[in-house]
C-alpha cells in the first residue's frame, strides 16, 4: 500500500511540473489556443470564443478582420467584454465592428493565438 501511495505522488509530482504557466503579461510562455468560436451574429449581437490559456481583459485582446497571419484588423475595446475566462471569452459585437468574414485571434502577452475564420452578419 505504501508503494502506491509513493508512486500515486511522484505521478502527481510529474503530472504538476509539466502544466504550463501564466504568471503575468510578461511572461506569458504558452500560445492560446482558439478551439471554437460562435455562430456568425450581426452587430450587437453575442460572439463567444472558446479555447485555452486565452488570459483575462487586463492582459489580452480580442483581434478581428485580421488576415490569416493575424495582421490588421480590429481590436474589441475593453467595453464589448461580457465575461472572460482562461477559456471562454463572451463579446458583444460593437456597431463598428467590420462586416464580413475575415479572421479572429486572440493575444496573450503579446502572444498571437491560432486563428479561426469568423464572419459578422449585416
Amino acid at each position: 500500500m505504501r508503494h502506491l501511495f509513493v508512486a500515486s505522488l511522484l505521478c502527481l509530482g510529474a503530472l504538476a511540473s509539466c502544466t504550463p504557466s501564466i504568471q503575468g503579461a510578461s511572461q506569458v510562455t504558452v500560445t492560446p489556443m482558439l478551439i471554437k468560436v460562435s455562430e456568425p451574429a450581426a452587430r450587437g449581437g453575442t460572439l463567444t470564443i472558446q479555447g485555452r490559456y486565452l488570459g483575462g481583459p487586463a492582459t489580452s485582446r480580442v483581434r478581428l478582420g485580421a488576415d490569416e497571419r493575424g495582421e490588421g484588423g480590429y481590436v474589441f475595446p475593453a467595453t464589448a467584454v461580457r465575461s472572460w475566462s482562461d477559456t471562454e471569452i463572451v463579446l458583444t459585437i460593437p456597431a463598428d465592428a467590420p462586416v464580413g468574414g475575415s479572421w479572429l485571434f486572440v493575444e496573450v502577452g503579446g502572444l498571437r493565438s491560432t486563428g479561426l475564420p469568423y464572419s459578422v452578419r449585416q
